[in-house]
């Protein structure tokens, strides 16, 4: 059997085939099985160091090695009109795509050969309260959808307003200042509930159920 070394991703599938992102913690404790192992690089081979090789050579050499069936995928490529791609892609609320020169070699870090280009999308969400970031201590949105069951939460954003927009949102949300969650169980450490009225129009990455890279862009 081949020793080598490959770089590789952990995904669990939707029902639709699609990655799901938030899904994958869960998985990875509940439902290993549902697991999958995509290949998309491989930098040794039989104690041979490939990474001074095209990229297309060495993943010509790393389809050969993985197998055909699961949890093993190996990851292939789109060659064409880029733009219909990524088009497509955020029609489809995917993530974005990874463009890599096809002769390129291997770095680590970041580099100008390997690109990852992001889907953001826009939606309007409630705001529900306010925090401060764990890390950065930067002010954020506790947001959530209106679902015919009630409320569910959504995520943070960070609020980026400009400094006047800022401080009209502040005194709005000072005074319709709440005790409790509107969302019944929902813990956040050191948040500032609000009566859920006002609207949020955030930017954030496509194809989560909860928001990630989310910025507070206006009130609606």
């Amino acid at each position: 059997m081949p020793l080598s070394n490959h770089r590789c991703e952990v995904i669990v599938q939707n029902k639709n085939g699609v990655s799901d992102f938030d899904a994958l913690k869960s998985a990875i404790r509940w439902r290993p099985q549902s697991l999958i192992f995509c290949a998309f690089d491989l930098l040794h081979l039989n104690g041979k160091d490939l990474r001074e090789r095209p990229l297309l050579e060495r993943r010509a050499k790393l389809k050969d090695l993985v197998p055909s069936e699961h949890p093993f995928l190996f990851r292939e490529e789109f060659t064409g009109d880029t733009e219909a791609f990524f088009q497509a892609c955020a029609d489809h609320q995917l993530e974005g795509i990874v463009s890599k020169l096809a002769s390129s070699r291997y770095r680590s870090g970041r580099s100008k050969t390997w690109l990852k280009t992001k889907c953001f999308t826009e939606t309007s969400f409630v705001i529900i309260g306010t925090a401060r970031d764990r890390k950065t201590k930067a002010p954020l949105a506790l947001l959530a959808q209106a679902e015919p069951q009630g409320l569910r939460y959504a995520g943070s954003a960070f609020i980026t307003l400009s400094g006047i927009e800022r401080a009209e949102l502040s005194a709005r949300l000072q005074m319709s200042k709440l005790e409790r969650c509107p969302i019944p169980k929902l813990h956040f450490p050191d948040a500032q509930w609000v009566n859920p009225q006002l609207m949020a129009r955030v930017r954030h990455l496509a194809g989560s159920k909860y928001l990630r890279h989310g910025t507070v862009r206006a009130i609606d």
